[in-house]
């Protein structure tokens, strides 16, 4: 059994990682509650750490090295044992899973780690992997696979600010993310937490960290899992890496270079194995190579419970820990059974089992990072952040990251991108209206979910926002009374939720059965078929992609879905590139650089057009009610779609309006009005306009009025 499983209940986070880039983050966190700690001095941070240990007794120092999860740890424990980190699990969350609720659970446990003699402020991790995706109403951002297909720095950077501004915003200060693994195998279920195949991708995308690490929301970021843990044979999840050291340098470790060049504060240490030794007991990676080669100065931390698994049977020993512990893990991850890991702990140092300087290496890079955060000066949560939790400013920063992830990879007859004008749509498949299926695992709970279970955007919805009024839009997830009515058909298909474990697929990765009877259904009406594939890794589609006219690879795109209609109806020109070879045959993995479907770095864009300079037409004559004024839609024969509408009042702008009605305002009795409407497309061209509304509103009685009722004032 997989660790993590046999504790369902809390709903385990197996494989948490933590990428901490982390500078001095002042201003960060509230004082609410707390004076400063008098127990640190101020002044250089090296000099207030050794005043600090110098106090500390062994059981202060061993219970900084223990991290705990929340539903197995109270506030009074954590001042009891003195502990040094609390963790939520995915989806271990507070009753009430708001920005507020999670501050009121951080304040405290905060309270108790303050209520020792020594005042330790506690760390508080979790996996805010593609935004704080454990707190309802977050921002849920593309999944790192989609993030590689932008090849992107910037716009990770400010993902990373985002994520962080909202991970404060819910009270707490550790992420263990981003995951710089290099996926080698699509097999594997984690596939998509890489941003590619390649290091370099991962190398270039470490940006995030900035993001998460800098500004006056600085967050502690992890880089995870090291090392090697996207290259395990068979892509089976914490299994063997086999590679030679020189591959392994060359393949796996370029990310986490970068990462510690960027100052992360945090390194998650790998579940997955190394030529047959577990990574957790690897001290030549951790210690000579991480520590001592790249000159890593921040703490490791361990995964779920792994330590537990070195002697490869259920229940810690003071063995296992021995081991761990002198291999270079400083902080250790136990989110059961920590008391009696904890006194294992303590045992083998005095029983020398661990020598104190170990100990003191790892409570020193602890409290280091604390200092740095600010925490001794500002321990509780910073509520000022709560407004910035799935904020407008968030979401269209999430829809710009999923136009730029799509990867265009067949466009038969350029049938892509999609008028706006006229006719039908037929939208289908699992994926269209399922939040929950496109933001994909790691939302809210570990394995992910399907369903309404975030607020945002389907990808239905944005492809009936984006075609606007102009074009009718019918959607049957069966693909049930499709007709040769439509010009095109959109499936919308791939994979369900899913996270580590549970994903690997060592038999291959073909589309499910209900995907294969709605494409039959659709591709029977003898449309053109424009396949939107929804998924984690590349999928097998070699044998059907002759079928369809298009194909593009949305990924997870999370809680923004209009960002794919976007790109299908032509308001952004795709710009992305696999991350990933796409295999030919299943029996092709791994295919790495090899040749596969298409090739990694491939991507088509639109064909060159002409300008737009056709006008919209002109709307219909506007017609008044009591209180508004409505017209019947333009078309645009440019192709660019309209954009909106503005009235004119004798000549005179009175407003600008995206649908098809506008309040009439008051008017004045006696007076006469002319109404008319223009149009304009997203090319700047305006139609002519409308043929005008008149209306006089009489003085006393009766009505004058052309083209529509008496309006009253």
């Amino acid at each position: 059994m997989r660790a993590g499983r046999r504790h369902a209940t809390w709903m385990a986070a197996l494989g948490l990682g933590a990428l901490v880039l982390l500078g001095t983050a002042q201003g960060m966190r509230s004082a609410a509650d707390h004076k400063p700690a008098t127990k640190v001095a101020t002044g250089d941070p090296a000099e207030r750490v050794e005043s600090l240990m110098a106090r500390m007794s062994l059981a202060d120092k061993t219970g900084q090295m223990v991290q705990a999860e929340r539903a197995g740890v109270t506030p009074s424990q954590v001042t009891e044992y003195r502990l040094g980190s609390v963790l939520s699990g995915g989806g271990s969350a507070p009753a009430d899973n708001s920005p507020a609720g999670w501050a009121d659970m951080y304040d405290d446990y905060q309270r108790g780690a303050l209520a020792t003699p020594l005042q330790i402020p506690i760390l508080y991790g979790i996996d805010a992997v593609h935004g704080n995706n454990n707190v309802y109403g977050s921002t849920i951002f593309p999944h790192n696979i989609g993030l590689g297909a932008t090849r992107n720095t910037e716009l990770a950077e400010r993902i990373g600010t985002a994520t962080a501004e909202e991970v404060t915003g819910a009270g707490l200060d550790w992420t263990f993310a981003p995951c710089l693994c290099v996926a080698r195998d699509d097999r594997w279920g984690r596939t998509y937490e890489s941003f590619g195949e390649n290091p370099e991708i991962a190398v270039q995308m470490t940006s995030v960290i900035d993001g998460l690490q800098r500004g006056p929301a600085a967050i502690m970021a992890t880089a995870k899992h090291y090392v090697g843990d996207g290259g395990t044979t068979g892509g089976d999840d914490q299994g063997d890496t086999e590679l030679s050291e020189a591959d392994l340098r060359a393949i796996h470790l370029p990310p986490f270079k970068a990462a510690v060049d960027r100052g992360v504060g945090a390194v998650m240490i790998s579940f997955s194995s190394w030529n047959g030794v577990k990574m957790h007991a690897g001290k030549y990676l951790i210690t000579d190579v991480l520590k001592g080669e790249l000159g890593f100065t921040g703490f490791t931390v361990s995964d779920w419970a792994a330590v537990d698994q070195l002697d490869g049977r259920p229940g810690f020993t003071q063995d296992e820990i021995v081991t761990a512990v002198n291999a270079g893990l400083d902080m250790l991850m136990v989110p059961e059974n920590w008391e009696t890991f904890l006194g294992y702990l303590r045992g083998a140092v005095e029983s020398k089992q661990i020598p104190m300087s170990r100990i003191d290496d790892a409570v020193r890079r602890i409290l280091t990072k604390k200092v740095e955060l600010g925490l001794f000066e500002r321990p509780f949560a910073d509520r000022g952040y709560a407004g910035t939790v799935g904020n407008a400013a968030h979401r269209a920063l999430a829809r710009q990251a999923v136009r730029e992830s799509q990867v265009l990879l067949k466009n038969d007859d350029d049938v892509l991108p999609l008028a706006k004008t006229g006719g039908k749509i037929f939208v289908a498949g699992k994926n269209a209206d399922d939040i929950g299926n496109q933001s994909g695992g790691w939302t809210l709970t570990w394995q992910g979910a399907s369903g309404d279970t975030v607020p945002g955007t389907t990808i239905l919805q944005g492809i009936r926002d984006v075609a606007g009024d102009s074009t009718k839009v019918t959607y049957d997830r069966f693909g049930n009374g499709v007709d040769k009515t439509y010009r095109a058909a959109v499936a919308v298909i791939g994979e369900t939720p899913y996270a580590e474990g549970e994903g690997d697929r060592p038999d291959g990765l073909a589309l499910d059965d209900e995907d294969r009877q709605v494409l039959a259904r659709l591709e029977s009406a003898g449309l053109p078929v424009i396949v939107v594939l929804v998924s984690g890794r590349p999928l097998d589609v070699a044998s059907q992609v002759d079928d369809w006219a298009a194909l593009v690879a949305a990924w997870l795109p999370g809680s923004e879905g209009a960002g794919v209609a976007d790109v299908l109806f032509g308001d952004y020109a795709p710009t992305g590139r696999l991350p990933v070879t796409w295999p030919r045959t299943a029996d092709q993995q791994p295919v790495n650089g090899g040749e596969g479907l298409y090739a990694y770095g491939y991507g088509l864009s639109y064909a060159e057009r002409p300008p737009d300079t056709a006008p919209p037409s002109a709307p219909g004559t506007p017609i008044a009610t009591a209180s508004s004024l409505r017209w019947m839609a333009s078309t645009d024969p440019g192709g660019s779609g309209v954009d909106g509408y503005d009235i004119f009042r004798n000549g005179t702008l009175i407003g600008a309006r995206s649908g098809l009605s506008s309040p009439i305002g008051a008017l004045t009795p006696g007076v006469r009005y002319e109404f008319t409407v223009v149009a304009r497309d997203k090319a700047g061209n305006r139609s002519a306009p409308s043929t005008p509304l008149v209306i006089t509103v009489p003085i006393a009685g009766g009505c004058k009025a052309r083209h529509g009722p008496c309006v009253a004032t």
